[in-house]
């Protein structure tokens, strides 16, 4: 029979025979932890795939839904003792679905509202000083009293409880231009801004451009587009490959030892360029070499020795890993071994450390009951650690931990290095009493623009 996938780019026969559904993605898989799915699980979707390879079964809605309940945390990919790449699989499964398979008009206009938003900073900074004044005008506070809120979708509640708190100074925060250290530089590094994150999470660039600097790099940072990651995570394939073509056209002819970026579900795509337009003849090769140089911060710092004194944080931080970092990109001891250079700062494991927070990109928003079960979960499993803050490499974890956390302070991991270097709490914001006097700060020197 016929296969059932369409002739472009369908999933490869011989990555749908690696598995031999032993099982050990099971315990690792947040769906199936949820439902007890067989089909729902890693190798319960290969099997799908099989059977739509041999023309078995069609791309309809029944297919499609549990393809849509995936992650994409990659966590299945970490326990495989196969070396099964589900990663490449349901990265080719997406788009064959966004292809077959009608949405619903609300299901669309949804999606396309995101997508339409998102990847989009200027677009962000209007939506943000909306938030900003939803906020600071009491609007909030009043569609939760009055009950109001519960009476939306699902979806836009999601939306709005994932709501960060807007400040106008990171609205109006723009960076673009060449950043030097005092001294000779170490290194020449270009920095990959993000969308959400130069909105929504400005203070973690500052960080990681101070930190940087302090630890003697020269810094470049171009104008920029979205990267794509999340278009190519949700199968909008053409649309995250031109996106992907522009923004290596952004970072070319920089002669830059590495290009950083601080947000995992970015640094994943970025690093998956080579792959993602292996077929294309005039970016193939630029691709390769675009993603060779792409490093998280982690891994930056973690291969420079430290020359910027570090103050003592005696705090206990829970460390969440990103399923992007952990499972993407397999960086794990890089961000932990970066945060024990800071004195009396205790790192706390968290349980169930594989298992996604629920955030996967737009998953919590467009699959917001999952979302919110796993959500809980992590939650649960951080405030079992009584800790006093906690800590992940993602704007997105991030984002989706804050909901269910309550009072619990949150950092992106450059955060703490910025503050132990500054000699500054971050928890309370006060001077350490070691601090570094304002003379000896490293400055930052816009020499271009």
């Amino acid at each position: 029979m016929p296969s059932s996938f369409d002739d472009h780019n369908p999933p490869k026969p011989e990555l749908l025979s690696d598995c031999v559904h032993c099982g050990f993605c099971l315990p690792t898989c947040p769906t199936y932890q949820l439902w007890g799915e067989e089909m729902d699980s890693p190798r319960g979707r290969i099997h799908l795939m099989n059977l739509a390879t041999e023309g078995q079964i069609p791309i309809d809605q029944s297919f499609a839904n549990h393809f849509d309940a995936c992650l994409g945390c990659m966590a299945c990919v970490t326990s495989c003792p196969s070396g099964v790449q589900y990663d490449q699989l349901i990265e080719a499964v997406r788009p064959q679905i966004e292809r077959a398979v009608p949405r619903t008009a609300a299901d669309r206009y949804f999606r396309a509202l995101i997508f339409a938003v998102f990847p989009y900073p200027a677009r962000l900074r209007v939506v943000a000083l909306g938030a900003w004044l939803y906020q600071r005008l009491g609007i909030r506070w009043l569609m939760h009293q009055s009950g109001l809120m519960r009476l939306l979708p699902a979806r836009l509640r999601a939306l709005e409880a994932l709501m960060p708190q807007v400040t106008l100074r990171n609205i109006v925060h723009r960076q673009r231009g060449i950043l030097k250290p005092n001294g000779a530089a170490r290194r020449r590094v270009a920095l990959v801004a993000g969308c959400v994150q130069q909105v929504f999470f400005a203070q973690v660039n500052k960080a990681t451009t101070r930190v940087l600097l302090a630890e003697g790099c020269e810094i470049v940072v171009p104008k920029q587009g979205c990267c794509g990651a999340l278009s190519v995570h949700a199968g909008r394939e053409e649309e995250g490959l031109d996106r992907a073509r522009k923004m290596i056209a952004s970072f070319e002819g920089l002669e830059v030892d590495d290009i950083v970026v601080n947000v995992a579900g970015c640094g994943s795509t970025l690093k998956e360029y080579g792959k993602l337009l292996a077929a294309d003849p005039e970016f193939a090769s630029r691709a390769v070499e675009f993603s060779d140089k792409v490093r998280d911060i982690s891994e930056v710092l973690a291969a420079l020795e430290p020359q910027a004194p570090r103050h003592p944080i005696a705090a206990r931080i829970a460390y969440h890993d990103a399923c992007h970092l952990a499972h993407g990109q397999q960086i794990r001891k890089q961000p932990r071994d970066v945060l024990g250079t800071i004195p009396d700062l205790e790192l706390l494991e968290v349980p169930e450390s594989e298992l996604c927070c629920g955030s996967a990109g737009t998953y919590n928003m467009v699959q917001p009951e999952a979302g919110e079960e796993l959500g809980n979960r992590k939650a649960a499993n951080i405030l079992g650690l009584r800790p006093d803050a906690v800590t992940t490499g993602n704007p997105g974890c991030l984002l989706q931990i804050a909901r269910y956390l309550d009072g619990v302070p949150l950092f992106h991991p450059i955060e703490l290095i910025d503050a132990s270097i500054r000699g500054v709490n971050p928890l309370t914001g006060r001077q350490l009493e070691l601090a570094v006097v304002e003379d000896e700060a490293p400055r930052l020197r816009v020499v271009s623009d």
